[in-house]
Formats: C-alpha cells, structure tokens, sequence
C-alpha cells in the first residue's frame, strides 16, 4: 500500500519548523498520559515514539529531531517520567527514530508500510547499539520487542494511517 502524500522538510530557519516541534511535544505530553492510565501502557505502547516518527516522517527531520530532543526532557520535568536516567537513552532512541524517518520520506518522497517498517526496524537497531554505549545493557531494547510489540505496531500502522488522512 503506498501513500501518496505532501511531504515537507522544513529548515531551522523556518518558524514553522519550531511551530511544529513545540505542537509535538505538546502532543507527547498528552498522548503518553492517556496511555499511563493503562497497566504499563507507556512502555508497552511506547507513544513518544509514535509522535515523533509521524511528524518526522510528514515534516521532515530536523523538525523530528527537535521534538526528539525535546520530548522526553519536557515530559520528566512536568511528570516525573521517564525517569531522569532513562531520559538520555530515551532522546538517542527517539533522535535515530527522527531521523531515520525524516531521511527515509525526503529521499523516497511516498510512504508504504514497508518503508515504515524499515525505518523503525533501523531506528530500533541503532536505538539498541546506542542504548548498549551507553548504559552496558540493552535490556530495554528488548523489552521494547517482547513487552512492546503493541508500541511497535501502533508506530507503523497508526503513523500510516495518521499519513493516509494528512494526504488531502
């Protein structure tokens, strides 16, 4: 199934590119507690992750990379989740997600289930090798297989189906 949609990549220039970082991490301020008021739903559904790939994938990386920075920061300072030493591995893993949706949309300029799960296959990947340089473990990596499988599967199909209604 492909998706033909407009795709930006807005520049650091741009107020827009900050417009939307901020409507990001605003929206990763509440999704996240929607799905905190189910049983292990933030690290079972992983929203943050959802945000970040559709408004990177739709609007371009660097866009991505500001909400990826931001949203985890954002969210321990107002909530007190993540928690502050889960917050650096939480950033890598949602700036690799950023950026490889953002790179992965600008150069392929359509979107199709492949191509998504591609990019959070990779971003996983990196995100696991990242998380290992920086904490000697990759537990929750695979927790992010095992336990959250449903998350992996709301950021592919959820960011298409989030894309296929932005197409008009």
């Amino acid at each position: 199934m492909t998706t033909n949609i407009k795709l930006y990549s807005f520049d650091y220039a741009e107020a827009k590119t900050y417009l939307w970082a901020v409507t990001f991490v605003v929206a990763n301020m509440v999704l996240p507690q929607v799905f905190h008021l189910l049983p292990q739903g933030g690290i079972v559904f992983a929203p943050l992750s959802f945000v970040i790939l559709a408004g990177a994938y739709k609007l371009g990386w660097k866009t991505g990379l500001l909400a990826a920075l931001a949203s985890p920061v954002v969210n321990h300072l107002v909530f007190g989740l993540p928690a502050w030493n889960v917050v650096p591995v939480m950033a890598l893993k949602l700036v690799f997600l950023a950026l490889a949706a953002g790179v992965t949309a600008q150069y392929f300029k359509r979107v199709t289930l492949p191509l998504l799960i591609g990019v959070v296959l990779t971003a996983e990947a990196l995100g696991g090798l990242g998380e290992l340089a920086l904490t000697g473990g990759i537990a929750a990596t695979v927790t992010d297989f095992t336990l959250g499988w449903p998350g992996l599967l709301l950021q592919v199909f959820g960011t298409l189906g989030v894309l296929h209604l932005l197409k008009k």
